[in-house]
């Protein structure tokens, strides 16, 4: 991604009218009709209204046993709970060093929380972005412990999505600054780039980030491309290299994180134009939430049993960050 691009995607980011007037002109929010949830998904509720003005913007989410929600507030750099019953409390307070400057982050932004996952023993692990060598990436949440960097990456980098392989031995993270994957053995907390290429790159002259969202599930790594509007898939071959990437469907520009609702169904967050699309992994996909609703800019996604929730930030909307829940016949 050239400087230029960087600098549009920032604006993008920093919910400017005109930036919203250049996603349309690049075309990737469609006109279309409201449309109400469709099966698998029913009965989607707002869980609860988040504070927009105390920058209480999700951008991530990961599920605990008991089905409640930890949230990265992106811009607050903090990670929170959202209970069953929509209580929220206050997890962890990242760093937020005075001469931060993040990539992507938009003006005044000193540090941006992103990804989240959490390990089998309730460990949690946070992307944080501050733009410098000290703080720059992943950070470990334990309970009645401070949080901790375990692994570096260069403050150039913008950690995006986060994903733990099944084992729970290796972490992925999706740079959507440098349009690259990096792979980090818990073990040593060294980052080396797993992934890099065209599929993963952003597009000239289009406000959005290359990879963004990121899974492990069957032996690959799943990444998502909001320019492109891409998911891909890219297989994990022997002695843990990337494969070639396989574009599993296209033309949802905007998408952003998902999750796996089973082992060939896939829900992915569609920010720009407020929606939740079903994907197949024979490439069909169809949208079975909209903003009607109640979808705002939706960020992620995250599937426990019979149950979806979907993160919502209003980056451009300005309007109801939120988390939403609802059914999902599986």
């Amino acid at each position: 991604m050239t400087n230029r691009l960087f600098n549009v995607y920032r604006r993008s980011i920093a919910l400017t009218t005109t930036a919203a007037a250049a996603i349309l002109a690049a075309g990737l929010i469609n006109s279309v009709p409201a449309q109400a949830a469709s099966p698998p998904v029913r009965h989607p509720r707002i869980l609860v209204h988040l504070n927009l003005a105390a920058l209480q913007q999700p951008e991530n989410l990961t599920l605990e046993p008991d089905g409640s929600a930890d949230l990265t507030f992106a811009f607050a750099a903090q990670v929170a709970r959202v209970t069953r019953h929509g209580q929220v409390s206050l997890i962890a307070q990242l760093p937020i060093p005075r001469n931060g400057h993040p990539p992507l982050a938009p003006p005044g932004i000193k540090a941006v929380v992103a990804g989240i996952v959490r390990a089998s023993d309730g460990t949690l692990y946070v992307n944080l972005s501050t733009g410098t060598a000290k703080d720059t990436g992943v950070w470990r949440i334990r309970p009645g412990t401070a949080p901790a960097r375990i692994a570096a990456l260069p403050p150039t980098s913008f950690g995006n999505g986060l994903a733990l392989d099944p084992a729970g031995r290796q972490l992925y993270v999706a740079d959507s600054a440098n349009q690259v994957i990096w792979r980090i053995p818990l073990r040593t907390g060294v980052a080396t780039v797993w992934a890099r290429g065209s599929a993963l790159r952003s597009l000239r002259n289009v406000p959005a980030p290359g990879v963004n969202g990121i899974k492990v599930s069957d032996g690959a790594v799943w990444a998502a491309n909001t320019a492109r509007g891409t998911l891909l898939r890219i297989p994990i071959t022997r002695g843990q290299k990337a494969g070639d990437p396989q574009v599993i469907t296209a033309g949802l520009p905007g998408i952003d994180d998902f999750s796996f609702a089973s082992r060939d169904t896939i829900l992915a967050a569609i920010n720009f134009s407020s929606k939740v699309a079903l994907i197949h992994t024979d490439g069909r996909h169809r949208i079975v939430l909209t903003a009607s609703d109640g979808l705002s800019n939706p960020t992620a996604t995250a599937v426990c049993g019979h149950v979806l929730e979907v993160t919502s930030a209003a980056y451009f909307t300005k309007k109801d960050p939120n988390v939403l829940i609802a059914q999902l016949d599986r």
